[in-house]
């Protein structure tokens, strides 16, 4: 998934107070003890998504592609449970082809700034990197910059130390694991750039609890290792939601989009804030 840091927490306590109707007792069994202290909150209704969110997934000019992605990742649930609202600066880190960018674009609109940042592909992966390229040539992302750096760069983030009010990570942060990258240096990044009250906002899918990185080549995460990891940078958990919980997912299969097929947006996956204090 981009103003005033004060609105931000406000409206995002308002959406945490809202949704926290209590667990949900046949997630709390599936989540980790860690994001259970928190209280998983439950899927807001879609009269209390915030209108601004409301617009962006709606957009009748959004592309059909992206459109067709969004029964599985539930857009709508992801940005209203992270807060962004208009005005906001934000990055979303490992963009990807950029559909959560254009999501947040809409969101903060034209008086808010988005940092779309990618590393530079492997050839095997060059088409990612030119629909993302192709992608911010829309007047629509006129207020995105793109954001072109290896995850080990000194301005991985080229913004003044404590100017974003949130960095997220859609369904990616597996990747910088399969990968090697140091998590220690991203998260680090991530920190610096932050304002304080400032959030790391993640999303992705669950591995077996317990598992830490031993199913990473299935393209999914253990839990408590990525809290544990995030933490270690100095950020602290604030809340989750079960909004993209999918008990049924016994978690053994894989995750990435080209080998799960028809099972692609059933996955477990848990979605964190961590604080920046």
């Amino acid at each position: 998934m981009q103003t005033d840091r004060a609105s931000f927490v406000l409206a995002a306590g308002a959406v945490a107070l809202v949704a926290f109707t209590g667990i949900d007792w046949a997630h709390a069994q599936h989540t980790p003890a860690a994001v259970a202290a928190v209280q998983e909150a439950a899927p807001l209704p879609p009269e209390q998504i915030p209108q601004n969110i409301q617009g962006a997934v709606n957009a009748p000019d959004r592309p059909a592609a992206d459109k067709s992605l969004d029964a599985g990742r539930k857009p709508e649930q992801m940005l209203a449970f992270f807060g962004i609202q208009p005005g906001m600066k934000v990055a979303d880190l490992f963009a990807a082809g950029g559909y959560t960018t254009e999501l947040l674009a809409r969101a903060v609109g034209p008086t808010g700034t988005v940092y779309s940042q990618n590393p530079t592909f492997p050839p095997e992966a060059q088409q990612i990197g030119q629909a993302w390229t192709e992608r911010l040539k829309n007047p629509v992302l006129k207020n995105v910059i793109a954001v072109n750096q290896s995850f080990d760069a000194d301005d991985l983030l080229p913004v003044p130390p404590g100017s974003l009010d949130a960095v997220i990570m859609n369904m990616n942060y597996h990747d910088l694991v399969l990968r090697g990258i140091d998590r220690d240096t991203v998260n680090a990044a991530v920190y610096k750039a932050l304002r304080s009250g400032g959030e790391y906002a993640i999303v992705d899918h669950s591995a077996k609890d317990g598992s830490g990185a031993k199913d990473i080549e299935l393209h999914r995460i253990d839990e408590n290792f990525l809290i544990n990891e995030v933490q270690k940078s100095g950020f602290k958990l604030a809340a989750g939601s079960s909004a993209l919980r999918h008990p049924e997912d016994d978690r053994t299969w894989v995750a990435s989009p080209r080998v799960a097929g028809e099972r692609r947006g059933t996955t477990d996956r848990f979605m964190l804030r961590f604080g920046k204090p």
